[in-house]
């Protein structure tokens, strides 16, 4: 694994963690949980950790059985029947295909989003479904699960949470997808978040009402009781307690703002000025544009990032190498038309001037290895679970380490044919016999 691990995992200094290193965590740590994290930081609000749980039990219950399957499957189809013969769905080739109700997964990114646009879309027929556990179950706790599950969907608060929950995870969803490229640019990947972000922040500020259209329209299309925001809160839990609120501020300010809030601030947290610094300086190397956005003090400062991979005095070298790079590289036709950083260290190398500027070099490459998108590194780790086998447990660091770059590296060695692969091997010394 050496070939994938070594510049991905730097040597931890002798020194306490600095500022810097403690960015290149939170920056790793982010981008492998951010679905997560925007799941169990919502769920801090009880009330939608109270959402979730009813998901999962109601996923358990209507994908419990075969036959439960198969209901849901023709409820569902004679839906997209009556949909079509009102004008309210439309017909084509690769439309209105069979679909199941997928159960989210803690390591499958976006799985949870995914989960709740199937309960939208099929709502109806998974009601239908639960109807018929509750009447023709096959004991009484499945029939009272079933009834219980039925009141929940039928109230105001699970319309609500649902589309809170879809809107705040597809907001997020484009980042996690992003996040998920093989090979991200950190540069695209900061622009995602920021805006990001500014959508959340700006759904926080004016989303009330379009929110409340969702809520309205969805209770409206499946005969779900709306609920007066005039009126006073009542606490279910609560009844003979008074709360002093009414239901619009509660579920306004207690409910909305505070989900907001705890998602607004994780990704403060995590993309602090620090952090912010750190990409900025790194989007100073950026080619695009003839190296439009080349700045001096910051590549510099970029460098005080890395202390352990810059001395002294290769800084002091360094601050005299950056002008002659710029000034080498703007005038070479072959870096004219060049899009992002991993072009930027090809052609480098293709052109042997990685060799001129060996410190600029390093700081590119210390640049591409910041692992934004650690989705390829957690693929790396997994496939050790599918190589190293029960029976392989024995297995030796340089067999494994052969075995994994061919597993890894399936769309290389797929080029690869047997003929080939058996001439290299009779090739290496005479054998006995012709392979």
């Amino acid at each position: 694994m050496e070939k994938y691990l070594i510049n991905l995992k730097r040597k931890a200094p002798s020194s306490p963690p600095s500022s810097s290193q403690k960015v290149l965590v939170n920056l790793v740590v982010f981008a492998h949980q951010l679905q997560l994290v925007v799941v169990a930081v919502a769920k801090k609000h009880f009330d939608v950790g109270d959402f979730f749980d009813m998901i999962s039990l109601l996923l358990n219950v209507v994908g419990a059985s075969c036959k439960r399957k198969d209901a849901f499957r023709e409820n569902h189809k004679k839906t997209i029947e009556k949909e079509v013969n009102d004008g309210e769905r439309k017909t084509g080739k690769g439309l209105n295909q069979d679909v199941s109700v997928q159960r989210p997964g803690m390591t499958r990114w976006g799985s949870h989003y995914r989960t709740l646009l199937r309960v939208v879309e099929c709502f109806s027929s998974i009601v239908e479904v639960l109807k018929c556990v509750q009447n023709d179950g096959a004991d009484d706790s499945k029939r009272r699960q079933a009834y219980g599950l039925l009141s929940y969907v039928d109230s105001f608060d699970f319309v609500f949470y649902l589309q809170v929950m879809v809107h705040l995870l597809g907001v997020t969803n484009s980042l996690s997808l992003a996040l998920q490229n093989r090979d991200q640019d950190i540069l695209n990947a900061m622009s995602l978040v920021a805006s990001t972000k500014r959508e959340l922040q700006k759904f926080r500020d004016d989303g009330w009402n379009s929110l409340m259209i969702k809520v309205s329209s969805f209770s409206k299309k499946h005969g779900i009781e709306k609920l007066d925001m005039k009126e006073d809160f009542l606490d279910t839990k609560r009844r003979r307690k008074k709360t002093g609120v009414t239901n619009e501020h509660h579920y306004k300010v207690n409910c909305l703002y505070a989900i907001l809030d705890l998602q607004l601030q994780e990704f403060n947290d995590r993309f602090n000025e620090v952090n912010t610094e750190l990409l900025i300086c790194a989007a100073s190397l950026s080619p695009i544009d003839s190296f439009s956005q080349f700045d001096h003090s910051k590549l510099m400062r970029l460098s005080t990032f890395y202390p352990s991979d810059f001395s002294q005095g290769e800084c002091i070298s360094l601050d005299q190498q950056l002008d002659i790079y710029i000034d080498n590289l703007r005038n070479d036709e072959r870096f004219t038309h060049l899009e992002d950083l991993g072009e930027l260290a090809r052609t480098l190398v293709e052109t042997r001037k990685h060799l001129s500027f060996p410190l600029v070099y390093r700081l590119l490459k210390l640049i591409l290895i910041l692992p934004v998108a650690t989705a390829t590194v957690e693929r790396s780790f997994s496939a050790m679970k599918i190589v190293k086998t029960d029976r392989r447990n024995r297995i030796g660091d340089e067999f494994l380490n052969d075995c994994l770059i061919c597993f890894i590296e399936k769309d290389v060695f797929e080029k690869v044919t047997n003929e080939a692969v058996m001439k290299r091997f009779q090739d290496m010394k005479d054998r006995r016999v012709l392979l």
